[in-house]
């Protein structure tokens, strides 16, 4: 495949792909809205998106289990990508209500979850496993042709997971969870004993390798999953731990772009409380504060990066979905439970969102203005 031309990415729009959130007292007009995949109660799969005021603006079926819903930053387009292993990411066009294309992966690939959209709309991209030696793949898809491909990158490792564009920049960050699957064997993890995972910055014009680092190596099975970055380069990590019930590493990183990455420390009981599993990982509008969810444990966590250290929790049962509104130091959270709500970590303000449905939302949700 070939490369993408630097001077094409040399003039992207400045400014982070974060999606506008609640507008508290706006008079724009605009009707926020945030869109995820779920499992509604009949069982079946859906994409759905909702306006603030709950109605249900979007109800599109889905083949199978999604995972990752992103949002177009320009063009009114949502895409929702198969849940690993799938092979699916559908386009919708949610002001036309249509299917725009139901994107297949290639023969002997899969998709991996996630996948974004370059912050000028020109390009979706998403990491994807190849079968024959089990390398990680991130696929550029050029939106203004039908979604071809025109470029396909080694993630240089295995088990690529979500990626984020740097913003302001043409440097894309990639989380290489370390962990081998194939779609024969289900989820199955195939090699926690050798796994390596890594978080890698390449450049988007050629995939050139920018820096990657690993994590220690008596934590190798710490697996980098889901992250989120700032315009300053940070890199917040949510970590999923591989190893023994009864360890209890960190589960919370921050990486600066040439450093090697850093472990944040939690009190040890919320440590405990997060039961070795994070699910989703957001920074605030300004970059400062970070929201990083614990599914299993009920809990979202709260880190100060200015300061590198924990700063508080909230109880959510079930919450995973992260999305920042255009508030300082406010997060959007959605949970399996079907319960959507803002919190403003600096108002210790929580405020439960109307829903005319309550699905279970799946891991990762988008917010947006229509």
């Amino acid at each position: 495949m070939t490369g993408i031309k630097r001077r094409q990415f040399c003039q992207l729009v400045a400014g982070a792909l974060v999606l506008p959130g609640l507008a508290h007292g706006s008079t724009t007009g605009k009707h926020p809205m945030f869109a995820s995949a779920a499992r509604s109660q009949d069982g079946s799969y859906h994409l759905y998106l909702l306006s603030e005021t709950g109605e249900v603006l979007l109800d599109h079926p889905l083949p199978e289990r999604a995972h990752h819903t992103e949002a177009h930053p320009q063009r009114p387009l949502l895409a929702c990508v198969a849940r690993r292993p799938g092979t699916f990411i559908d386009i919708i066009d949610y002001r036309q209500q249509r299917l725009v294309k139901r994107i297949t992966a290639d023969s002997g690939r899969h998709f991996f979850g996630h996948g974004i959209f370059s912050e000028d709309g020109r390009y979706l991209i998403c990491t994807e496993n190849n079968l024959a030696d089990g390398q990680g793949r991130v696929v550029f898809r050029d939106t203004e042709q039908d979604f071809r491909i025109i470029a396909d990158y080694p993630s240089h490792g295995i088990g690529p997971h979500e990626l984020q564009q740097q913003p302001g920049s043409n440097t894309l960050v990639i989380a290489n969870g370390g962990i081998l699957t194939h779609p024969d064997q289900g989820r199955k993890k195939l090699n926690l004993d050798t796994m390596q995972p890594s978080l890698v910055r390449m450049d988007m014009a050629d995939g050139r390798l920018l820096e990657q680092q690993f994590m220690p190596a008596e934590l190798h099975q710490l697996s980098i999953r889901h992250i989120d970055t700032n315009r300053a380069g940070e890199t917040v990590i949510a970590l999923q731990y591989q190893g023994g019930a009864e360890d209890n590493p960190p589960l919370v990183a921050v990486h600066r772009p040439d450093s090697s990455l850093k472990l944040l420390a939690a009190p040890a009981p919320v440590d405990i409380a997060m039961k070795r599993y994070c699910g989703s990982a957001r920074f605030d509008r300004t970059g400062r504060y970070a929201a990083v969810s614990a599914p299993r444990g009920d809990l979202i966590t709260f880190w100060d990066l200015q300061q590198d250290q924990f700063h508080s929790t909230l109880r959510s049962r079930d919450g995973c979905g992260l999305a920042a509104t255009d508030q300082d130091a406010e997060f959007l959270i959605s949970a399996g439970t079907g319960r959507c709500m803002s919190y403003n970590l600096a108002k210790g303000r929580k405020t439960r969102l109307p829903s005319e449905i309550k699905p279970a939302w799946d891991n990762h949700m988008a917010f947006l203005n229509g």
